[in-house]
């Protein structure tokens, strides 16, 4: 018989492991996570280390756009030294596109702000600490093939979410 509990592709640092930009993380496991983990539901997955980027690296934006615009070549990803990384930022959102569909994975939860998994919002393209509404290159890229993308804070309304599609079935 299939198993059909869902499974997520999470953010590395959303699970403690220090991947982000200034080599910290963001963990904060709910109880459901942490059970979900031990179900072997989770996908742990840090597009940006996948992509082959180092931590600690220089922040990074999108400039002239969203991720969907980055996709669609019309804005790029830009680190703080100016240095255009939208190349490298591109293959981090085909890696984890690819991890999602490998593993099954019909959800994601992710890093909020991030050029790459950011889903509410994302930095303003100008390093000025302030934040915009957006999506980041991969969770745009996700979102246009079907993974449904949610963001930490968001995380109790996915977790109801799941619960109420596995009551379903």
């Amino acid at each position: 018989m299939q198993d059909r509990r869902a499974r997520i592709l999470i953010s590395a640092c959303l699970m403690g492991f220090r991947v982000r930009y200034n080599g910290s993380d963001k963990k904060w496991v709910l109880a459901a996570l942490a059970q979900w983990q031990r179900e072997q539901r989770l996908v742990v997955h840090c597009p940006e280390l996948a992509a082959g980027l180092p931590t600690p690296r220089l922040p990074a934006e999108i400039v002239g756009g969203s991720g969907a615009d980055v996709l669609a070549g019309r804005a790029r990803v830009v680190e703080s030294d100016g240095r255009d990384v939208t190349r490298i930022y591109l293959l981090a959102a085909n890696l984890a596109l690819e991890t999602a569909q490998q593993a099954g994975c019909r959800y994601a939860l992710l890093s909020d702000g991030s050029p790459t998994c950011g889903s509410q919002g994302i930095y303003d393209g100008r390093f000025s600490g302030q934040r915009r509404r957006g999506a980041g290159v991969a969770a745009a890229l996700l979102r246009q093939h079907g993974i449904a993308v949610f963001a930490e804070q968001q995380a109790d309304e996915l977790l109801a979410h799941i619960r109420r599609m596995e009551a379903a079935d």
